[in-house]
């Protein structure tokens, strides 16, 4: 009976400022929905996916369970070749972008496929199109570059960068969804601490919370007869 009445009470405080829940929900929405909207820049996401061969010391042919992991470990390291100084600054050359080689390093994202010797190679832009020719000139400079390096026997690309049609970023109503449950937790926890710091007495329970003195009697008030 006491948590039911308890909880009353919570309800009780929320409703009496239910104002300041729904105006700090709808301005996170609204600010949400503006900034995602008309704000923030679309961001397309394109990738290649390559395989590297590494050359064999012997000449056999055959290609044994042990080539296959010295491959797997190997995609790390042309990983890191990859967004290398030497084959993105090559990049930037042959496409002529107006960017510093950290700029398109932090564009791009290479993985490893798990349990092969493919790598993953995603780029991120702005501009649908650029991140295209981005995605399919890197296999073009890396293929020269890993085999001056490493010595590998060959790339091959085995699947080309598209255009994509769609951006992966911002996503404007899962945006609006966060902003507006944020909006709900900062409203609640400013309406509790409006009531924990207000000590004013307004009710006889008040006086037994605050004063902890039992209430004898209550006086009504009438309201005023017409004169």
């Amino acid at each position: 009976m006491e948590e039911t009445i308890e909880l009353r009470a919570y309800f009780d405080i929320i409703r009496k400022r239910i104002w300041i829940l729904a105006l700090i929900t709808v301005i996170s929405v609204l600010t949400s929905a503006v900034v995602s909207f008309f704000v923030l820049d679309p961001v397309y996401e394109t990738s290649t996916t390559l395989m590297v061969n590494k050359a064999k010391n012997d000449e056999s042919s055959i290609i044994n369970y042990q080539d296959v992991i010295l491959n797997q470990k190997l995609v790390l390291t042309y990983g890191e070749i990859v967004k290398s100084r030497t084959v993105l600054e090559k990049v930037i050359k042959g496409l002529n972008l107006n960017m510093k080689y950290e700029e398109l390093k932090e564009k791009i994202t290479v993985s490893p496929v798990k349990d092969t010797e493919i790598m993953n190679i995603k780029v991120q832009d702005t501009d649908a199109k650029k991140a295209k020719k981005i995605a399919n000139k890197i296999p073009q400079v890396f293929t020269q570059e890993v085999i001056r390096i490493t010595k590998a026997d060959s790339v091959q690309v085995i699947d080309y960068a598209k255009v994509p049609e769609n951006p992966i970023k911002p996503k404007p109503m899962l945006n609006i969804i966060v902003a507006g449950v944020l909006g709900v937790m900062i409203g609640l926890f400013i309406i509790f601490l409006i009531e924990y710091l207000d000590n004013t007495v307004k009710t006889p329970q008040d006086i037994e919370k605050h004063l902890e003195l039992p209430v004898i009697g209550v006086i009504p008030v009438f309201p005023e007869e017409d004169k």
